[in-house]
């Protein structure tokens, strides 16, 4: 495990033990820290390239030439002398790297976190990433199945067996509560309340939420829980985790995209389709059925309502269906 400058360090202690950001969260941004002291120290392959670039266009860090001369300098002393024009070659340096704006706008998103955290803690006076304006980005709409696609990829599993019955079980729930990844590989035993039809969950920062659950997910679950109670290794399992991988023990983000990619294939459904995507086609699918916006949001779990009007814009389909049965003069009768 790499050792962290005892900034980088404070700050990931504080994501995880005051924020309480998700496992996930937390690496990301430690994963962006780390190419951000890569760069400063001249230790990322290719910063060599991106040193010569920022010394060329006058980019230094507190009047040196660059992340090349950075390379015997302690990784926190740079970290608090990066200027603007540091942060600037920074970001010059990911655009010839060929990084997405969307993904280089999140790098910079966490290094304005970063900054503001050390100016809180009095480590620095001021952030080098404030007088730097995050870039427009294109707005993407998010991608979802329609309710036909929907049936197709959860009808795949053979559900004869525990793994099958279980793969079904996470897709039903993906689709029927909403949930992320991160929240569905989270579930307990004990969160799924089969007579009132709810499941307890643990969403972003320990937010806690009780989410409505269909009757075809509950379901998929029981047949799931069926087989796993008649298998001769029960007693071995994580008697916590509600979705178990073969060995019995919890699943991981990263075994239910495998999973997923597996059914894809065999619907015959675009492979870029994450579990994700489900999330986004049960809030889609709730709006055009009429759902409320705020109801939406608590679904979703989600702290602000802007972001969950991003999918008012799918809907716009149903809208104009809508507007036309509705309006007198839709139609261009006179």
């Amino acid at each position: 495990m790499q050792e962290h400058p005892i900034l980088i360090r404070e700050f990931i202690d504080y994501l995880n033990y005051e924020k309480h950001f998700s496992s996930h969260t937390v690496k990301c941004y430690t994963a962006d820290l780390e190419q951000f002291e890569h760069y400063l120290t001249g230790s990322q392959e290719g910063a060599a390239d991106a040193a010569h670039l920022a010394g060329e266009s006058g980019y230094g860090c507190s009047g040196s030439s660059g992340a090349a001369t950075a390379v015997a300098t302690d990784p926190s002393t740079l970290i608090l002398q990066a200027d603007v024009n540091t942060i600037r070659a920074f970001l010059a340096f990911l655009n010839e790297q060929q990084y997405s704006k969307a993904t280089s706008a999140r790098k910079l998103a966490t290094l304005r976190s970063f900054y503001k955290f050390l100016v809180r803690r009095g480590h620095c006076q001021s952030s080098p990433v404030s007088a730097i304006r995050t870039p427009k980005q294109e707005k993407r709409l998010p991608r979802f199945l329609d309710s036909e696609q929907i049936s197709t990829l959860l009808n795949c599993p053979k559900t004869t067996d525990m793994l099958g019955a279980r793969d079904r079980a996470i897709m039903e729930t993906l689709y029927s509560s909403g949930l992320r990844v991160s929240e569905l590989v989270d579930l307990n035993l004990s969160d799924v309340d089969f007579l009132g039809e709810v499941i307890h969950v643990r969403g972003k920062g320990k937010k806690e939420r009780m989410s409505p659950i269909g009757a075809s997910a509950l379901q998929s679950i029981q047949h799931y829980l069926t087989f796993r109670d008649q298998d001769t290794r029960k007693d071995t399992f994580d008697q916590q985790a509600l979705f178990v991988n073969k060995h019995g023990q919890r699943l991981s983000t990263r075994s239910v995209r495998r999973k997923l990619d597996k059914y894809l294939l065999q619907a015959g459904l675009d492979p870029r389709i994450s579990p994700h995507t489900l999330r986004h086609s049960f809030a889609t699918h709730m709006l055009n059925n009429g759902a409320d916006l705020r109801v939406v949001q608590e679904l979703l779990g989600h702290q602000s309502l802007s972001t969950t009007q991003i999918y008012t814009h799918l809907t716009t389909q149903k809208m104009k269906s809508v507007y036309e049965e509705a309006h007198p003069r839709s139609n261009g009768t006179v």
